[in-house]
């Protein structure tokens, strides 16, 4: 069983944020797997599965992730390497997509979180959104919703993320690496 995992922040406030672009593409799996909802207060967020996956919207906030995750992972024995996170990453330029397996958490909260609850050792689909100009400015800027040109971009780049995710089911992490990673949407959107 593999768990799916979308960072982000419950509420409407925040649902078109440069955060919550994990719920995003997990919204966009859940559709496409026509996954059912199978959430329990215990599990601190919403949960869905399909046949082979679960997939996971913690409303804990971003800064307590790991307490939904961990007591999912434990209900449903998901091995550490059968976790998938998908979040926001400052560090990458907006459209950028990456993947990788443990790592820093680069000052994201949510990984922060997840990584004391897990350990690091999970994969990472990291989609760019961005950085302010000055890093005072950071959590702000997270917590904004993205800029008209990007909102154009938008989805095709969670429907980039969502086949990558796809392919994990099936391909190894560097198979996925080498096909979906992208240094920017432009390329796509072409």
């Amino acid at each position: 069983m593999t768990l799916f995992v979308g960072l982000g922040n419950p509420g409407s406030q925040y649902e078109n944020t440069r955060h919550n672009i994990g719920f995003k593409t997990i919204d966009k799996l859940v559709d496409r797997f026509s996954a059912r909802d199978i959430s329990k207060t215990s599990f601190q967020g919403k949960l869905f599965r399909s046949a082979s996956s679960l997939f996971l919207k913690p409303t804990t906030f971003m800064n307590l992730s790991g307490r939904s995750v961990q007591p999912v992972k434990h209900f449903f024995k998901v091995e550490l390497e059968d976790v998938i996170v998908i979040h926001d990453d400052i560090d990458l330029p907006f459209g950028a997509v990456r993947f990788k397996r443990g790592g820093g958490h680069g000052g994201h909260n949510g990984l922060k979180s997840l990584d004391a609850q897990l350990t690091k050792e999970y994969i990472r689909v990291r989609i760019g959104v961005g950085k302010p100009e000055h890093k005072s400015q950071v959590s702000d800027y997270v917590l904004h919703n993205f800029s008209e040109d990007e909102e154009k971009y938008l989805d095709v780049l969670i429907g980039h993320a969502s086949n990558a995710c796809e392919a994990l089911l099936s391909e190894t992490l560097n198979e996925v690496r080498s096909k979906y990673s992208l240094k920017s949407i432009e390329s796509l959107a072409l």
